[in-house]
Parts: structure tokens; C-alpha cells; sequence
């Protein structure tokens, strides 16, 4: 019986040791995380056994998985080192980056902040097509992204006009969206032009309320609307 999803070591696969020693006087809080929950969620999503002792990290199980998870810690020591703040889903983002090109640049990504005025979270991209989508807004007027539903596309989009409002880069946000008619046409639907677009553009109102504290929302649209 296979065990992966529980974190547990197959038991039908070769098992071996990898032994991470770092520099004595490495912190290593910000790479283990707060209870080792970094070095947890590597074990649950690698099917590992990791254990943290003085400066050495020992890696336990399938080879090819403790060689992902070796070049992945070690990359993410560096950046540890140099000060980089380190949490669990950066380290679920820093896998799938190294997946999909061993020589992603982690640090330019994982560095990258979009300036927004919310006391809840900093906004970064987390794979390497969102750092390409991020720099593309930042450096071109108009930017046009494809991908299934969930990827970031509305959100991060919502965080850059965000953040140019902030540094009053723009003078206003407009929200548009395509209205995709499913089976109805907007015309038959009830209610007002507002009741009948506003179920389409409710995933940017979710960002922006995201972003924004809700009366800092309602003053800017009432401003626009003056």
C-alpha cells in the first residue's frame, strides 16, 4: 500500500539519506519555518522524512524526491541567508518552479512584491509565467493574458492597478470585464445595467476588497463617479 499522500515513505521503492549541512551560524528559522512547518509541508507534498538537527537537515526516502528536495533547500538556504522571508507556500511555489525549470530564478520571483495598502498580506507572483505576466503590465500599456480560471489573471491584474493608484501612477481605476452570455441574454436578465453586469465583474469587487479596506473602496468609487 502506497503512503505518498500522507507524506509517508513508499514502501515499495528504494530508500536513501541525503545529509544538508549548513554554516554554523546560519539562522535557521527563516528557511525551517515556525515549528518546521516549511520542512512539514516539503514531507507532505514529496512523501519524505525530514528531520532538522543543530545545522544539519537529513532527507529520507525515494532518491529522485531527495534530490528535488536537496536542490530545493539548498536554494532556498541562499535566500534564507541573504534575509529572504520564507513561508510554506513559498516553498510549495519554489517546487513547482523548479518542476517545470531547474534553473528558475527563485529570488527574482519570490522577491517580487506588488505595493498595495493591505495590513493583511504582501502580493507576489508565485510561478514564473505570473512574474512574466507581472513585468509584462509593468512595462507595457496594454497586456493580454490566456489561461484556465484560477491562475491569477484577474487578481494580480486588480493588485498592479492597485498599486499604481497608490503611487498615483493613475488617476483612476476602471473595472471592465466581458460579459459572456451563458444561456441568457443580459437583456432578459432582472434588474438594472449595474445588477446585470455586476455578478461578471464580482471576482475584481473580491480583489479589491481584498487589497482595500471597504470604505477606502466605496470613497474611491464614489469619487470616480463624480
Amino acid at each position: 500500500m502506497r503512503h505518498e499522500e500522507k507524506g509517508l515513505l513508499p514502501l515499495t521503492e528504494a530508500v536513501v539519506t541525503r545529509r544538508i549541512l549548513l554554516p554554523s551560524e546560519a539562522d535557521l528559522l527563516p528557511l525551517l519555518g515556525r515549528n518546521d512547518e516549511n520542512l512539514r509541508a516539503l514531507e507532505s507534498l514529496l512523501a519524505l522524512r525530514i528531520v532538522a538537527r543543530g545545522n544539519e537537515i537529513i532527507l529520507k526516502g525515494d532518491e529522485p524526491r531527495v534530490v528535488r528536495a536537496e536542490r530545493l533547500l539548498t536554494r532556498l538556504s541562499d535566500l534564507a541567508h541573504a534575509g529572504t522571508p520564507i513561508h510554506s507556500a513559498d516553498v510549495r511555489a519554489a517546487l513547482r518552479m523548479l518542476a517545470d525549470d531547474e534553473t528558475a530564478d527563485l529570488k527574482g520571483v519570490l522577491l517580487d512584491t506588488i505595493s498595495v495598502p493591505s495590513r493583511k498580506k504582501q502580493i507576489s507572483p508565485k510561478t514564473i509565467n505570473q512574474k512574466r505576466y507581472v513585468d509584462a503590465i509593468r512595462s507595457h500599456d496594454v497586456v493580454v493574458a490566456i489561461g484556465p480560471a484560477g491562475t491569477g489573471k484577474s487578481y494580480l491584474a486588480v493588485a498592479m492597478a492597485v498599486s499604481a493608484l497608490t503611487k498615483r501612477e493613475v488617476a483612476r481605476i476602471i473595472l471592465t470585464r466581458p460579459a459572456v452570455e451563458a444561456g441568457e441574454r443580459l437583456g432578459f436578465l432582472p434588474g438594472d445595467m449595474f445588477e446585470k453586469v455586476h455578478p461578471y465583474l464580482r471576482p475584481l469587487y473580491d480583489a479589491l476588497y481584498d487589497m482595500l479596506e471597504a470604505d477606502k473602496v466605496a470613497s474611491l468609487m464614489e469619487k470616480a463617479g463624480r
